[in-house]
């Protein structure tokens, strides 16, 4: 299939159209548009709780006239227009995000800071919802009568979203999914995730805008008909008083906010916890434990991206996962984890080069990530491809140096970076966040403490930062970026730290 957008972007599937309806023919995917599973759920239980927000709760009657007020200033625009949003994090991106899906268009949340609109060839967004106050009043008001809607016909296999990556290791990527991508294989990984739950109630920690929360409004709301629980913005003593009052039965969240709310949740009632989901980084065993003990319900990590990979697993200390022919199948190919299934994405937006380097033949999505699959059949990850530091034509894994110094007893958070050296190329900075009323550990004893966990001496690092706590970027997870430029103007040009034994 190749779309074409009102502003001259090509989008083309590279996944054979019939492997798509093989999908579909073992009920995979739905083959229906995000609206009109929606408006199902509006249907069946009007009176249901959609969203709690920081304003309060508003069912699924209340939401569904706002996305008719909202899409009503969206007239003009169709199936062929990708419409960007800039709102905040609450309601109003749940508005805004299915009135797009109303009207037929393409929705790409585009979060202040995010990356440009334009893409190497054409202007990708052809227009922004900022501000829908008016369709938020209309929906509030019992005087107004929501505008009558006809529904627009979509191909399930058209694009529906677009999400965003990270950008944590390098520059945002935008990945196109089709409606039944998203209400097929993605909503299959969130429903093994909420193991049976009739109605889930998802507190999403994460913002809508990033491709780990982006189910929120088109999964568990437009597919299981649950509640979701949104904040403007994370915080961890707020995150609990959510829990405790509004009773979610699943938190979503990456490793850095759910460990700072394990550090608070002695006092919490998270008694209605059914399940914790961690994704967007690496969970690690002293992570797992202290949200295990923090809530007392089992921890699931999700392995997956926005480039079209998933594998959750409750216990991965002992893997990732065993693939979900539901959500995608699973290969290594030449060391490398590639991944093909219901929840594929069409393409990268705007970018062949991305396509070349990331996509295989038949579609297959290249992770960057190496790994394996143990005679069980479950899915090992040994490292990320891509991020790694080069000293002198040595390659070193930061996340293995971060691994291992998360179990040091002073370090509460860590991010391990590159700092330019003028001799070596780059040299290893450590920079960790302290806990609570412990001393700040000095570089001498990080490295023998890696040293005793049996690191060889070329890996351990040659610099250190020790900030009040790391950075968070726009979802949720640590920015290397801004980590990478502290550690540099800190350290940049520098010959490493002799007192601390890392030089060799």
């Amino acid at each position: 299939m190749t779309w074409t957008s009102s502003t001259g972007v090509v989008l083309r599937d590279l996944v054979p159209a019939a492997l798509r309806r093989s999908w579909v023919a073992a009920g995979h995917c739905p083959d229906r548009d995000l609206y009109s599973l929606f408006r199902e759920r509006v249907a069946a239980h009007p009176g249901r709780p959609a969203v709690i927000d920081s304003a309060g709760s508003v069912d699924y009657a209340w939401v569904d006239r706002a996305v008719r007020w909202q899409a009503r200033s969206l007239r003009g625009h169709g199936p062929s227009d990708i419409i960007g949003i800039r709102v905040p994090n609450g309601r109003e991106g749940v508005v805004a995000e299915l009135a797009v899906a109303a009207v037929g268009g393409v929705a790409v949340h585009l979060p202040d800071g995010g990356p440009p609109v334009t893409g190497t060839g054409s202007p990708v967004v052809g227009t922004v919802i900022t501000d829908v106050s008016d369709a938020l009043a209309a929906a509030s008001d019992p005087a107004r009568e929501a505008p009558r809607w006809a529904p627009v016909a979509v191909d399930p296999e058209a694009p529906a979203r677009i999400l965003v990556s990270s950008g944590s290791e390098s520059a945002p990527k935008l990945v196109a999914y089709s409606h039944n991508a998203f209400a097929g294989g993605r909503a299959n990984y969130v429903r093994a995730v909420h193991g049976g739950t009739a109605v889930p109630r998802d507190l999403v920690l994460v913002p809508l805008a990033s491709a780990f929360g982006s189910f929120g409004a088109a999964i568990t709301l437009c597919r299981w008909g649950g509640t979701v629980l949104l904040m403007r913005r994370f915080d961890a003593a707020a995150a609990l008083r959510v829990v405790a009052e509004h009773r979610p039965t699943h938190v979503f969240g990456v490793p850095t906010m759910l460990r700072r709310m394990a550090a608070l949740a002695s006092a919490a009632d998270t008694s209605s916890v059914r399940a914790v989901v961690s994704s967007g980084d690496v969970l690690t065993p002293e992570a797992l434990a202290a949200t295990r003990s923090a809530f007392d319900c089992p921890v699931i990590n999700v392995y997956g991206s926005s480039d079209g990979v998933n594998c959750h697993t409750s216990t991965p200390e002992h893997g990732v996962g065993r693939p979900d022919p539901a959500v995608t199948d699973i290969r290594v190919v030449d060391g490398e984890i590639c991944a093909l299934g219901p929840m594929t994405p069409l393409c990268y937006v705007d970018a062949p080069e991305l396509d070349r380097r990331h996509r295989l033949p038949g579609g297959w999505v290249r992770t960057g990530d190496e790994g394996f699959f143990d005679d069980g059949g479950t899915l090992h990850v040994v490292r990320r491809l891509k991020r790694v530091v080069i000293r002198g034509g040595y390659t070193i894994s930061p996340a293995e140096v971060e691994r291992a110094l998360d179990g040091h007893p002073e370090v509460a958070e860590v991010a391990c970076v590159p700092v330019p050296d003028p001799d070596l190329g780059e040299r290893l900075c450590a920079c960790v966040a302290v806990r609570p009323g412990r001393p700040a550990p000095s570089l001498g004893q990080l490295t023998a403490f890696l040293s005793d966990r049996g690191l060889s001496r070329r890996k351990l690092p040659e610099h250190l930062v020790v900030l009040p706590e790391l950075p968070l970027g726009r979802t949720g997870k640590v920015c290397l970026p801004t980590v990478t430029r502290l550690a540099a103007e800190r350290h940049a040009g520098g010959r490493g730290d002799l007192t601390g034994g890392g030089r060799w």
